[in-house]
């Protein structure tokens, strides 16, 4: 997939990724070990972007399974097509169950989800198990077959093993611990919110037409917003957010009276949104 680290760094620049060294050499170990990569940090500083940035650079399909409480074996493996059972059932009234047996439980009758999906044909995909913290515990077993042996299970087809594996990226938030059976099968990267500069590039990639001081005065003040004790600190995605909110007003300058009025673009709680008021000093940024 890549042949450098630096190969990795450039390809993702072109997509607007704008990878930090650590990103761009944990990103070809995965490649060239044909190792999953569990990506973990904090909400909105481009763990699930990466995933697609590499899809994109790579040609490859992504397959995206969205975890959340709940999710099961149905949801992320497959599931059959039970009313069309049901109808080819009655349409062969005079067929034995045997028959019927060996006709319903077939390809044409078999719903593939994500981690299916992924396995399965030869062309290139990126499996994205978006936000694995989420889902529950149960659901790691899933996991672990298909991240050891690259293979599922169907007990009426049988084992459906990749013929080409597909490039893995878990991301989490670290709601819960993930299991150490998980974690031992992947590479870590932590994703933290990137640095002054490296944030600087990414507005002004995302928001050309922004000003270059004012782009810098913003990443500025957001990195004084995120050294406050607030319930929501912003992400990366909302300094994009309030940088494309200054271009559409105009502004030219980021004044006390500006930061106040649109306090409400990077912070989500309304109590949040007044420690920053009180304790915000633009004269020392």
């Amino acid at each position: 997939m890549f042949t450098s680290v630096d190969d990795v760094s450039a390809r993702l620049a072109e997509t607007g990724y704008l990878a930090s060294p650590a990103v761009a050499t944990t990103v070809f170990l995965a490649a060239r070990l044909g190792k999953p990569l569990l990506v973990e940090g904090p909400a909105g500083v481009g763990k699930t972007e990466l995933a697609k940035a590499v899809a994109r650079v790579t040609d490859a399909r992504l397959v995206r399974l969205q975890c959340y409480e709940g999710v099961d074996e149905a949801r992320a493996l497959y599931e059959w097509n039970h009313a069309k059972q049901l109808l080819r059932i009655s349409a062969g009234r005079d067929e034995s169950w045997d028959e019927a047996r060996t006709d319903i439980f077939g390809e044409e009758f078999l719903l593939p989800r994500p981690l299916l999906t992924a396995i399965r044909g030869d062309d290139a995909k990126v499996l994205l198990i978006d936000e694995t913290d989420k889902a529950d515990v149960e659901v790691e077993g899933l996991l672990l077959e298909v991240l050891s042996d690259f293979q599922v299970t169907v007990p009426e087809l049988g084992t459906v093993t990749a013929t080409r594996r597909p490039f893995v990226v878990l991301t989490s938030n670290a709601s819960r611990e993930l299991s150490e059976a998980l974690r031992r099968r992947c590479l870590f990267l932590h994703i933290g919110f990137p640095e002054e500069e490296l944030e600087r590039r990414i507005v002004r990639l995302r928001v050309p037409d922004l000003d270059e001081t004012l782009a810098g005065s913003l990443v500025r003040v957001v990195g004084a917003l995120r050294a406050m004790e607030l319930r929501k600190v912003p992400s990366v995605a909302e300094t994009v957010d309030w940088a494309r909110t200054l271009l559409a007003l105009g502004a030219d300058t980021l004044d006390e009276a500006l930061v106040r009025d649109t306090l409400g673009v990077v912070l989500k709680h309304q109590d949040d949104v007044l420690r920053a008021a009180a304790k915000l000093d633009l004269d020392t940024l």
